[in-house]
């Protein structure tokens, strides 16, 4: 597969081009949480489902927190590519491997031992604890394979190679959709069966990857050694604000849901709808995101500061002309949209009210997506957790809050909407006049 040198060539064409294999592995991994759901709520039934909903609260948690690490590893081992330095490509590579495999082994063993507590904790309701815990527990035996070729895929983007982790994805979405229905029913594992099946995926995944990539030589990987105390100091200092990034965004979700909830039933069914149509529709502008991150930071390791100012404006662009199609069609599709989940007339009627206001927004958070992905590119983690803080607690809650009681039903999507445009203006102006691009990982890293 093509790996690109992002530091020459056309800006734009490199967006298209690296961001669409991208978009399509994101979309692959919804479908594949919409499959598993799909199989077990028809199988096994509606506890059934409550239950792997519960655990899933649980499992995008710890998920969150590997997304971090490997927001760590794309800055890293981008600017690495980028300035050259093949030896500390396999430096940080080694290091990442090593405290990605402790960690995975780590949490792997206090999740499985502690699955029933959390959930109790989580007030898991009494009839779909058991469930819940053994989904969970096996979920926790499989966790190595999650971060594995998450990782794997990482570390392909940051070399400049989108496509191949889209191979992996695609084997791991075909054996869940397959595999599903034969441990569910006809092994009859039930639940259990889920969980295994899900390990499987990832698992041959994450095993075809490490194959492929060692077989092709596409990586640097070496066998592992203890990393130095500087490798590990700078992964932790990246990777720990990124990962509380994420949960950040995961407890400002549930708080804005508490808001919902005050509206009723109805509300609650309608937004919740919606909001899994929000997962897909900012697919483009998140995977947009992820490979402006990529582009940028091959060319701060290069010290190429205008590519990097070219780079975030047609981000900017093509997230608009992108986003603004999605908000379009979403308008007119938004009641339509919604009956894919929903059925109930007023719930449906709730969901598709939320969509129309809020479809014109997506745009400006799309802003948020390319332009905190050029600040992450340098290394600058702390500022936009700090920035995150303010678009979810600072902004996005509190307007929510606010708009809901002011104007009813309608002010949860012109809250968030708002929001949106605000914290866009914010990160813009971080972006325009914050010291992100003054950040110095390395020590031999070019100077501009």
């Amino acid at each position: 597969m093509k790996q690109y040198d992002f530091t020459q060539g056309s800006i734009f064409k490199q967006l298209i081009f690296f961001s669409t294999p991208i978009l399509f592995t994101n979309l692959l991994q919804v479908s594949y949480q919409f499959i598993d759901s799909l199989w077990v709520g028809n199988l096994l039934g509606a506890s059934a489902l409550g239950a792997i909903a519960v655990s899933g609260t649980v499992i995008f948690t710890i998920l969150s927190f590997i997304i971090g690490i490997n927001n760590a590893s794309l800055t890293i081992l981008s600017q690495q590519k980028g300035n050259k330095d093949e030896a500390g490509v396999i430096r940080y590579l080694n290091a990442f491997v090593v405290i990605l495999t402790s960690l995975a082994v780590l949490l792997g063993i206090i999740g499985y031992l502690s699955s029933e507590a959390i959930l109790t904790m989580l007030r898991t309701p009494a009839g779909m604890l058991a469930e819940a815990t053994i989904y969970l527990q096996i979920n926790f035996i499989g966790i190595l394979f999650l971060f594995g070729y998450n990782f794997i895929g990482t570390v392909m983007r940051a070399v400049g190679d989108s496509k191949t982790p889209l191979r992996f994805v695609v084997i791991s979405v075909i054996l869940n959709a397959i595999l599903d229905p034969i441990f569910i029913s006809t092994l009859d594992y039930g639940i259990a069966g889920a969980a295994y099946v899900t390990i499987l995926s990832q698992g041959f995944a994450f095993l075809y990857g490490l194959f492929y990539i060692l077989k092709k030589q596409l990586v640097p990987f070496t066998i592992p050694t203890f990393p130095k105390r500087e490798e590990m100091r700078l992964i932790f200092k990246l990777g720990i604000p990124s990962g509380l990034q994420m949960m950040v965004i995961s407890a400002g979700v549930m708080a804005i849901m508490s808001v919902v909830t005050s509206f009723g039933e109805d509300a609650v069914a309608g937004v919740g709808a919606a909001q899994r149509l929000d997962s897909v529709l900012m697919l483009p502008a998140m995977a947009l995101g992820t490979a402006v991150s990529s582009i940028a930071g091959q060319n701060i390791g290069a010290a190429k500061w205008n590519r990097v100012h070219q780079i975030a404006l047609y981000g900017v662009m093509y997230n608009f002309a992108i986003m603004f199609c999605v908000a379009v069609a979403i308008f007119f599709l938004a009641e339509q949209a919604t009956r894919l989940f929903i059925q109930e007339t007023d719930a449906v009627a709730f969901g598709t009210h939320y969509l129309q206001v809020v479809a014109f927004f997506f745009p400006f958070l799309g802003i948020n997506f390319i332009l905190n992905g050029v600040v992450r590119a340098a290394g600058a983690m702390f500022s936009i957790l700090v920035l995150n803080i303010i678009s979810f607690w600072v902004l996005r809650y509190p307007l929510t809050y606010l708009f809901a009681n002011w104007f009813g039903e309608i002010g949860i999507g012109l809250g968030m909407g708002t929001s949106f445009v605000i914290s866009s203006i914010i990160a813009f102006g971080y972006y325009r006049y914050g010291k992100w691009n003054e950040k110095k990982l390395f020590k031999n890293a070019k100077v501009s």
